[in-house]
């Protein structure tokens, strides 16, 4: 490996085998050197989880012409594992996709693999990009009948990694969060989005098993309409390319109300002290 390439390591949770991850390897690949990381089976809405209660494997898979790295576990796991041990030296980017299905809205946002992958190398200081493609209801369930074809969004996608590549994270962003209309194509228009509420409506569904036991079905109805400059509205709706900037700062602000609540909770507690006096 050439030292003066830039290196981006590819990972996803869709696994090693995922059509989208080797054609984000290919748009990575035209502009720096690329290697995988990545799940060995699939780690879709594992979020932001390590492995810490077993060990991992890691084995050298043949994935084309990349060099491709199978971890047994989720994909911070890959991310840690990947850019501590396996990756010859730190990368310069980390980029995580493209998933079988956008990633908008925190409910997406806070459950994805994909997402999560780029969260991790973002803590750690290297840029990162969670890419994510809109499907069909039935290819995410049944992609032996329906693969995604994500040439298109592989176009788009190289264009962004050079992008940050030559130009560095834009300013105010930690990560980048892009997702793309099923119908995407290389001329798509692009939107700079916020982050949406919720994508989805909540639906537990109860049935029995044969000895009358209760178990649970969660699942989620799609909303069909959204706020105006949100992720959700520029691809579900619109069907536009979404880029959203994401920042590792969740405090809010320490407002009067908050110092208020503090000083009320300590009053309470110190009455029993003072009692006792």
């Amino acid at each position: 490996m050439s030292q003066n390439r830039k290196l981006v390591m590819v990972t996803n949770d869709d696994s090693v085998q995922s059509n989208g991850i080797i054609e984000l390897a290919r748009a990575a690949a035209k502009h720096a050197e690329a290697i995988i990381v990545a799940p060995e089976q699939p780690q879709s809405a594992t979020a932001l989880s390590l492995t810490f209660h077993k060990p991992l494997r890691v084995n050298r898979v043949r994935r084309e012409k990349f060099e491709c790295y199978a971890v047994s576990g989720s994909p911070g796991d890959c991310v840690m594992v990947g850019v501590n041990k396996v990756l010859p030296r730190k990368p310069d980017l980390v980029v995580s996709g493209i998933n079988i299905g956008d990633n908008n809205t925190f409910q997406d946002i806070l459950a994805s693999g994909t997402v999560a992958a780029a969260l991790e190398s973002a803590i750690t200081g290297i840029p990162a990009i969670a890419f994510s493609m809109e499907v069909s209801g039935e290819s995410m369930f049944a992609l032996e009948y329906d693969q995604p074809d994500f040439r298109n969004a592989g176009v788009i996608a190289g264009e962004i990694i050079r992008d940050v590549l030559e130009n560095g994270m834009p300013e105010g962003a930690e990560l980048l969060n892009v997702n793309f209309p099923r119908t995407v194509q290389p001329w798509t228009p692009i939107k700079l989005t916020e982050v949406g509420r919720r994508k989805y409506t909540d639906k537990v569904m109860v049935r029995r098993d044969p000895r009358g036991r209760p178990y649970y079905w969660l699942f989620g109805e799609r909303l069909t309409s959204f706020p105006e400059r949100t992720d959700a509205e520029a691809v579900v709706v619109k069907k536009h390319v979404s880029i959203t900037p994401i920042v590792l700062r969740m405090s809010g602000p320490v407002s009067k109300d908050l110092s208020r609540l503090r000083d009320r909770v300590e009053q309470r507690l110190q009455k029993p002290r003072q009692a006792r006096r």
